[in-house]
């Protein structure tokens, strides 16, 4: 008998150095374990046929379907030859092609009747699905029995596969590794929950998880397995998290008080309206952290518009107040650019320390990019070096070498999904001690996903918007359907604009790219704009193929048609940074009617005479996005009005998306659906993809009481035992499932 692998050891032993390559380079898995924990994306039973009428284009899938009928035609004048077989399954219908020699070869197995394994990569020829070449194993009496038996005997596992191994071949490489654990009575595999919690939560041991997944015989197996591996990763994951905030309350910071009668108290008394109940809330969590000898860290996430910048400025100046510097990093120059305008005018003259004028308490706030001048740039390094700046506002050009502060008390990170770790990690390292970090999102995000992606951090939510902000009205307006709609809407942001309001319009490209055709961008573009809906094949396929509108096209063909005589300015990213910065000074003066953007005013632009904005392309926005988009209208005291254009047809995805969004302004559900609907991974983003690759079974929207349990069950643990060193198993797990890459994110939080 040959020795039980190590979950940690190589594939190439086990399934061979072909399989074992193919494995790891199609589909990531290197080790025993990865192998384990590639869990079965479904399960046929006999009988069962899979829905052949939602199958995705261009991916790979594996189906069982029976054959309808099969026909060999000829082509290019008799000169080749191909076999065309029809599967179905009730619900739909795909056809198989083999050409060639493979044509006579899979003529004599596919009969009418037969029923199989497909596998392969969608694909449509002639507005038809078909899978070309698929690999595929019968599954009826004149197959071979072992087949026969698996399928009749057992619900057949079907696994997230690739082209070069289906699903039935993985199947077998797994069966080959439980074997092997079975002969050997699993003892070397090590079970990281322990006992206790295992017995106290009714959860099956791991061996019988993994048979139970892998090799279920009835449904309700399935479920006892999932449940049990649901477990593992969410405690793994929250014993990880437990220990980095274990860790860094054992960190010393320097407490931050502010002074009575000081700069936070003067800038107070400066507001024209009173704080909110959530942003007294919020602030005094905030003050709370400062004010302790360990470094602050917590997330604070907002609905759009709630005031989080108000409340983050407000703990900057007590740490000013408290003889410290507080640095806020944005994600694009606009932003920085933005927020030191907005924080310089709220300031007033308490922006202006050392200045002729400036306030008793007053300090200096600076604002650092990548693009000022070399004059500019060594007077702002000179003001933080020697602590005259109290405040820094920049983009990563505040993470550069050269730039050295006095004494950093607080960094805070707007909009943080757009910064690596290693970015907010270098930022921090420039305090003597740590400094406490405040991490912002606009972003609203449910809570079990923020105790997954964010565990390291405590939450505050600002989920009240002020008083004075207005309502805003969202409509998906279909302009290939109903062009008039479309008509109408130009109409409506003339109205607005010929009323003293302001409006965006966003579009998802520059279109001075030299990858797309210029030419079709341009008509495409031109029809958006005029409303000149042409009859195609499929809208869906015409509206996802055409090039996405653009700010240069739509804006020209607005000056000339809909919005002539009002006055359109562009924004987009490859502007020169004087220019984009004269643009949004004058949108915000109100001197420009209608500003032709990309999402580079997604987030922190805040102009509250703006009242419209149109949103073209918007299904090739994500749902987050479009809410953050729709944040920068409503707010003043006119209302808000956001139009959704769409050339997708109702009753698709995209439009379900769109309606979603138009139909609810509260970011917290929106984000729920728009993670129903993506895949975590997707939402997670890059930056966090080692939680990403460790989730496989934990879906953190619908096992948020398995999230919530387990983040309990951790902190128990962790609080009594650190190093888990009565906890050896667990701490095996937890170095083979967050391996130092992981770790390491965890720590940078």
């Amino acid at each position: 008998m040959d020795c039980v692998p190590a979950l940690d050891e190589s594939l190439k032993k086990t399934v061979g150095g072909n399989t074992a390559k193919v494995l790891a380079d199609q589909l990531g898995l290197h080790t025993v374990g990865d192998l384990l924990h590639h869990y079965p994306r479904r399960y046929a039973e006999r009988g069962e046929l899979t829905r052949l009428a939602d199958l995705p284009l261009d991916e790979h899938v594996t189906v069982v379907a029976q054959v309808a009928k099969a026909a060999k035609k000829t082509f290019n004048h008799g000169r080749g030859v191909r076999l065309e077989v029809v599967v179905t399954d009730g619900s739909g219908s795909l056809t198989l092609v083999f050409f060639g020699r493979a044509a006579h070869h899979h003529e004599r197995e596919l009969l009418p009747g037969r029923r199989g394994m497909f596998a392969g990569k969608v694909s449509v020829f002639n507005r038809v699905r078909q899978l070309a070449h698929p690999d595929y194993e019968l599954l009826d009496s004149e197959s071979g029995s072992e087949a026969v038996d698996a399928f009749a005997g057992r619900l057949l596992p079907l696994y997230p596969a690739c082209k070069q191994l289906p699903s039935w071949r993985i199947a077998k490489s797994v069966d080959a590794l439980l074997d092997t654990f079975e002969a050997d009575g699993w003892q070397d595999l090590t079970d990281p929950l322990p006992a206790a919690l295992r017995d106290s939560r009714g959860l099956t041991t791991l061996p019988e998880a993994f048979l139970k997944v892998h090799r279920p015989r009835t449904k309700a197996e399935i479920a006892q397995a999932r449940d049990r591996l649901k477990w593992d990763e969410a405690f793994v994951l929250q014993v990880a998290l437990a220990r980095r905030r274990f860790a860094e309350a054992q960190l010393p910071a320097v407490p931050r008080v502010p002074a009575e009668d000081g700069l936070l108290d003067a800038f107070d008394a400066r507001l024209p309206f009173t704080l909110t109940e959530g942003q007294r809330k919020v602030s005094q969590e905030i003050f709370d952290d400062l004010a302790t000898e360990h470094p602050m860290h917590r997330l604070l996430q907002g609905e759009v518009g709630s005031g989080k910048t108000l409340v983050a400025l407000r703990a900057m100046l007590g740490v000013v107040d408290a003889g410290g510097q507080a640095a806020m990093l944005a994600p694009t120059e606009v932003l920085a650019q933005q927020h030191h305008r907005s924080v310089v005018e709220m300031m007033g003259e308490l922006a202006e320390g050392g200045m002729l004028g400036g306030a008793e308490q007053a300090t200096k706030v600076v604002l650092l990019t990548g693009s000022m001048g070399a004059a500019a740039r060594r007077q702002a390094l000179l003001d933080l070096v020697t602590g005259e700046a109290g405040i820094v506002i920049g983009t990563h050009a505040l993470i550069e070498d050269k730039v050295k502060f006095h004494d950093l008390g607080l960094v805070v990170v707007d909009e943080q999904h757009r910064f690596g770790v290693e970015q907010r990690d270098a930022l921090r390292s420039k305090g003597k001690q740590p400094p406490h970090l405040l991490v912002m999102t606009a972003t609203p995000i449910p809570r079990t996903v923020a105790m997954t992606v964010f565990g390291d951090l405590e939450t505050s939510v600002l989920d009240q918007l002020p008083a004075g902000r207005s309502p805003i009205a969202s409509h998906v307006v279909p302009a290939k359907d109903k062009p008039h709609f479309l008509t109408r809407a130009w109409e409506r942001v003339r109205e607005e604009v010929e009323g003293g309001h302001q409006a965006y319009v966003v579009c998802p490209r520059i279109g001075d790219e030299e990858d797309g055709p210029k030419g079709a961008a341009r008509s495409a573009a031109k029809g958006a704009a005029k409303k000149a809906g042409q009859d195609g094949p499929s809208p869906e396929d015409e509206a996802e193929r055409r090039p996405p509108l653009a700010v240069l096209e739509i804006a020209e063909q607005l000056a000339k048609g809909p919005l002539g005589g009002e006055r359109v300015e562009i924004l987009h990213g490859r502007m020169q940074p004087d220019a984009k910065d004269e643009v949004m000074r004058s949108f915000a003066a109100g001197e420009v009617g209608v500003l032709v953007a990309t999402t580079v005013i997604e987030v922190g632009v805040n102009v509250p005479n703006a009242t419209a904005m149109v949103i073209m392309d918007a299904d090739r926005f994500g749902v987050s996005q479009l809410h953050q988009l729709r944040g920068r209208v409503g707010r003043g005291s006119a209302p808000g009005l956001c139009l959704l254009v769409s050339e997708m047809p109702e009753g698709s995805p995209a439009r379900a998306r769109l309606d979603a969004v138009a139909a609810t302004l509260d970011g917290f559900e929106l984000s729920r659906i728009d993670l129903e609907q993506r895949r975590e991974g997707d939402v997670l983003g890059q930056a966090q993809s080692g939680v990403r690759s460790s989730l496989r079974m934990l879906a953190v929207i619908e096992d948020e009481e398995v999230i919530e349990a387990a983040r309990e069950e951790a902190v128990a643990i962790v609080s009594e035992d650190p190093e888990l060193d009565r906890h050896p198993d667990l701490r095996t797990a937890l170095d083979a499932l967050l391996d130092a890459e992981r770790e390491q994110y965890l720590d940078k939080g």
